[in-house]
């Protein structure tokens, strides 16, 4: 996470930070990227550089969104009403639904950058970086007019519904635009991955956030971190094929 400080939050503070979330992404994803590369340059095999690259994301947000996402498998693994499966996501331990989902999204996020560094590191680059940016779009999306809070207080009652949906819209149409442009580096069919990419990454979580809004009434500070991993990982597998 960055540092930052501010006089006041209000719902105009979090329109404006969660509009711009897509910039914390591209801060992430270089750095991130950075990490493999260094990781390469020192003789380390493109799994380790893999390794070394996921590693970072999960230390500069300090596992919030990795603790979301575990929070939300518990809860939405529990079967329980909403009601209960909200209590099981503010639970501070972690049970069998979570841990599994955890480990699978690590396996499938390292595997994915490895496959993505076995192209060139950047390669690599462009794809951990394209998928970072897009996993906080995907948190923009998620705080668009309209997504209701799931209970009062906390993060996601602070910034659930603060976006309007225009300005979700071309956040999200910004981070297309951006990502065909890098993926053009690479060509036609770069160009083409890389839109792919983040069409089916904001696809995936759209899906879970709807899931999570039917079953537990809207969103949570966990649900934006499990939206922003299965963004991220969705865009890392797309990246790491062909």
């Amino acid at each position: 996470m960055l540092p930052v400080s501010g006089a006041r939050w209000d719902r105009s503070a979090a329109r404006a930070g969660m509009v711009c979330a897509p910039l914390v992404g591209l801060v992430t994803g270089l750095c991130a990227a950075a990490a493999g590369g260094v990781a390469l340059l020192l003789g380390a095999s493109q799994l380790l550089a893999a390794v070394a690259t996921v590693a970072v994301p999960a230390v500069l947000t300090r596992g919030l969104h990795l603790d979301g996402l575990a929070d939300v498998a518990d809860g939405l693994g529990s079967g329980r009403p909403a009601e209960g499966a909200l209590d099981v996501m503010k639970r501070s331990d972690i049970g069998p639904f979570g841990v599994v989902t955890l480990l699978l999204v690590l396996l499938a996020q390292v595997a994915a950058v490895a496959g993505a560094y076995a192209a060139g590191w950047a390669w690599g680059a462009v794809a951990v970086t394209v998928s970072a940016v897009t996993a906080r779009a995907a948190l923009t999306l998620a705080a668009r007019e309209g997504v209701p809070a799931a209970r009062p207080g906390g993060l996601g009652a602070a910034v659930a519904g603060a976006v309007p949906l225009r300005s979700a819209a071309l956040t999200c149409a910004a981070v297309a635009s951006a990502a065909v442009g890098a993926g053009a580096l690479w060509g036609p069919y770069g160009a083409v991955r890389c839109a792919a990419a983040v069409v089916l990454a904001l696809g995936a979580a759209h899906l879970l956030l709807a899931r999570c809004r039917r079953r537990l009434g809207g969103v949570t500070g966990d649900v934006f971190g499990a939206v922003g991993e299965t963004a991220l990982t969705a865009g890392l597998v797309v990246l790491a094929l062909g």
